[in-house]
């Protein structure tokens, strides 16, 4: 029996190739599959999936959400060929089964499976779905959801959650006392809470007893972060700024709570960590889905958000951070409720669903 082969198509975000990078790595472990991706050059898939050892083909294709007419023009008359091309290595590589996992090329290849009848899979790790998937949602076999929220755009969908490192999953809980506080933008910081930590961290360590704060700020804002909390006056030897932070499983384990953006990534490993979170959505997302991803897990009483417009004032995050870290039966309650919104086992349930599915 030959074996398996799967296609993957998408990218553009870490937030949707490493996860597709997972199953993949599972697809091959689990299934002896041969594993092909598309994508496009201007993702990060053109580096990390050759990195990754698995083979890329790219097409062209642009954004259609939250661009200028001049950009949706562009990629309305690309969209044609790119079908096409998706089409024609479809063919060359015979895939049995197809996952499309958001991100500009997974739409076009999307629709070139349905229009070869390939079996096909959708992912989607946001609570609102974006547009490619909305698109073709109830055109595909089966889709991988994380939020439930996601589910009603697909047929036959199943909440198998995000690809996270087991590490994640074996963490302890830190020590109640003293409170360490967490605070990172993604791999390239967050130029809006560089900007209101520094306004606030004096007077955060000045209210919670023995507090303890390490900021990622990104590589490009280290000096001018650095700078604003050494100007506010706060004790340099109870905050720590970094580029960026390796080791998340082991920055996780430290932290009592973390405040960060609401990418589905994040709110994954926060989830899987079981970690309390402060979260604040980054406005500019398509279709306001990290808005949607901090509501889910302030439902499930896992966190909770300040929106970009209300950090004008920035005692609204002190006002937030204080009575957090200064409440361990809290934090706790936060926790618990975080680790029923994880799902351990994501990648080998969506590889083992997709050989199915073929």
């Amino acid at each position: 029996m030959p074996n398996l082969r799967v296609l993957i198509a998408g990218g553009g975000t870490g937030g949707h190739i490493i996860p597709a990078l997972a199953v993949a790595r599972e697809l091959v472990a689990r299934h002896s599959a041969e594993v092909f991706f598309i994508g496009t050059a201007r993702g990060m898939e053109s580096r990390l999936v050759p990195e990754a050892g698995f083979p890329l083909r790219l097409v062209q294709v642009g954004p259609l959400n939250r661009v200028s007419l001049v950009t949706r023009l562009h990629t309305l008359l690309d969209l044609p060929r790119s079908v096409i091309a998706c089409r024609r290595i479809m063919r060359d590589f015979g895939p049995d089964v197809v996952l499309g996992v958001g991100g500009y090329a997974s739409g076009p290849a999307m629709a070139a499976a349905l229009q070869l009848k390939v079996p096909t899979m959708a992912f989607e790790p946001n609570a609102m779905p974006g547009l490619a998937n909305r698109l073709v949602g109830k055109r595909v076999q089966a889709a991988a959801v994380n939020f439930p929220a996601a589910a009603k755009w697909f047929r036959n969908a199943e909440v198998t959650g995000i690809p996270v490192r087991p590490e994640f999953f074996q963490l302890a809980p830190p020590p109640a006392v003293p409170p360490h506080l967490l605070v990172f933008g993604g791999s390239q910081g967050a130029r809006l809470l560089n900007r209101v930590l520094p306004q606030v961290v004096c007077a955060l360590l000045q209210a919670v007893p023995g507090l303890t704060l390490l900021h990622q700020c990104g590589a490009r804002h280290t000096e001018t972060t650095l700078a604003a909390f050494a100007a506010s006056g706060a004790d340099p030897a109870r905050w720590q700024v970094a580029p960026f932070l390796d080791d998340m499983p082991a920055r996780f384990a430290r932290a009592n709570l973390v405040v960060a953006r609401s990418g589905a990534s994040t709110v994954a490993e926060l989830a899987a960590a079981g970690k309390p979170a402060l979260l604040v959505p980054f406005a500019a997302a398509a279709d306001d889905h990290q808005k949607r991803n901090a509501e889910a897990m302030v439902q499930a009483g896992a966190a909770v958000m300040i929106c970009e417009d209300e950090l004008v004032r920035p005692d609204r995050l002190l006002n937030e951070l204080v009575p957090l870290l200064a409440s361990p039966e809290r934090l706790a309650t936060m926790s618990q409720a975080a680790r029923t919104q994880a799902h351990p086992g994501a990648a080998e349930r969506i590889a083992d669903r997709l050989a199915e599915l073929a």
